[in-house]
C-alpha cells in the first residue's frame, strides 16, 4: 500500500460500485454461451429445397438462385448435390423435389397423424376414466397401434401375445367380426383357439359362432377371457376396407361401469369420425 502522506489524493476516493457488482468473494459470472456452429453450405442446400417446393411446376436454376439470393455457380454446385443424394430431381432443364425429399414429407405427415389419434385417445381417456386403445387388422396381424392410460388407471399388461390371442380379448374379437368368412379362417388356422383363462372361448367353432353373432357397429365386450381381474370392451370403426377399434378395459370389480363408457366412447368417437379418418388410417 502506498504510504498515505504520500498518496495522490484522488487515491482516497473510492468509486461507487455499480448495483449488478457481485458480493466479495463469489465466483466471477460464467461467460456467454458460445453462438451455435451454422453450417453455411447446408443453410443454403435447405432454402434451395424450401423454394423449389414453392414451384410446383418446377424451375430453372437461375430463377432458383435470383430468388435465394446464392452465386449462380454456388447455386449450380447445391443443385447438383441435391440432385446426386435423390433430393431433387431435374426434368427439362427445371428442378422439382425428389423421392427423398417427399419421403420426409410423408414421413412428417404420419408422425403429425399419430400425433393427432395420440391426443384424441388421451382425451378420451381422461373423460371416460379408462384406458383407451386403438388397434387395426393389417396383412393377417392385429396390431394395436396405440395405448394411453395413466398409472392410476393402467392399461390391461400384455402377459401372452395379442396378435397371438385375438380370440381371448375385446380388441382381437372385433376385429375379426369385421372381417369375412374366409379371412376369419385364414387367421385362426395361423392362431388357433387356447384357453388363456377358465372364461376363454374353448374352440375355434365356438369363436366362429360367437363372432357371427356380433351386431354390425355394436360394442364387443369380453370379461376375464384374456387376463383374470380384466374386463374389455371394443368399438367397431369403418375405415374403408381396413378393419380398426377403439377400446377401453376396466378392473373386473367395475364392470357394470364397461358398457356405459363402450357407448360414451362410440358417441365421442362418432362426433369427431370424418376429421379423424385419415388420422386413424395411419
Amino acid at each position: 500500500m502506498v504510504p498515505a502522506d504520500t498518496a495522490p489524493v484522488q487515491l482516497h476516493t473510492v468509486p461507487a460500485q455499480p448495483r449488478s457488482a457481485a458480493p466479495a468473494g463469489s465466483p466471477p459470472p460464467a461467460a456467454p454461451p458460445p453462438p451455435p456452429t451454422l453450417i453455411g453450405s447446408v443453410q443454403r442446400a435447405m432454402r434451395l429445397l424450401e423454394t423449389v417446393a414453392v414451384h410446383e411446376y418446377g424451375a430453372p436454376a437461375k430463377q432458383l438462385a435470383r430468388e435465394t439470393g446464392l452465386a449462380l455457380p454456388t447455386t449450380y454446385h447445391l443443385l447438383r448435390t441435391l440432385v446426386h443424394e435423390g433430393y431433387l430431381r431435374r426434368d427439362k432443364g427445371l428442378f422439382f423435389l425428389g423421392e427423398a425429399a417427399e419421403r420426409l414429407s410423408s414421413s412428417g405427415a404420419r408422425q403429425k397423424r399419430r400425433s393427432t389419434v395420440v391426443d384424441a385417445l388421451a382425451h378420451w381417456r381422461d373423460v371416460l376414466g379408462v384406458p383407451v386403445y386403438y388397434a387395426v387388422y393389417r396383412e393377417g396381424e392385429i396390431e394395436v397401434m396405440c395405448v394411453s392410460d395413466t398409472p392410476g388407471n393402467p392399461a390391461v399388461e400384455e402377459w401372452a401375445d395379442f396378435r397371438e390371442t385375438g380370440h381371448a380379448h375385446a380388441i382381437g374379437q372385433c376385429l375379426l367380426s369385421q372381417l369375412d368368412e374366409e379371412a376369419r379362417r385364414d387367421h385362426l388356422d395361423r392362431y388357433p383357439v387356447q384357453p388363456l383363462t377358465p372364461y376363454t372361448v374353448r374352440d375355434n367353432h365356438s369363436l366362429l359362432r360367437r363372432l357371427e353373432r356380433i351386431r354390425r357397429m355394436e360394442p364387443v365386450t369380453e370379461r376375464q377371457e384374456y387376463a383374470l381381474g380384466a374386463v374389455c370392451a371394443a368399438i367397431p370403426l369403418t375405415l374403408g376396407t381396413t378393419a380398426a377399434t377403439m377400446a377401453i378395459s376396466l378392473p373386473a370389480h367395475q364392470a357394470d361401469r364397461l358398457l356405459p363408457a363402450a357407448r360414451q366412447l362410440q358417441t365421442e368417437i362418432g362426433r369427431v369420425l370424418g376429421s379423424l379418418a385419415l388420422s386413424i388410417s395411419m
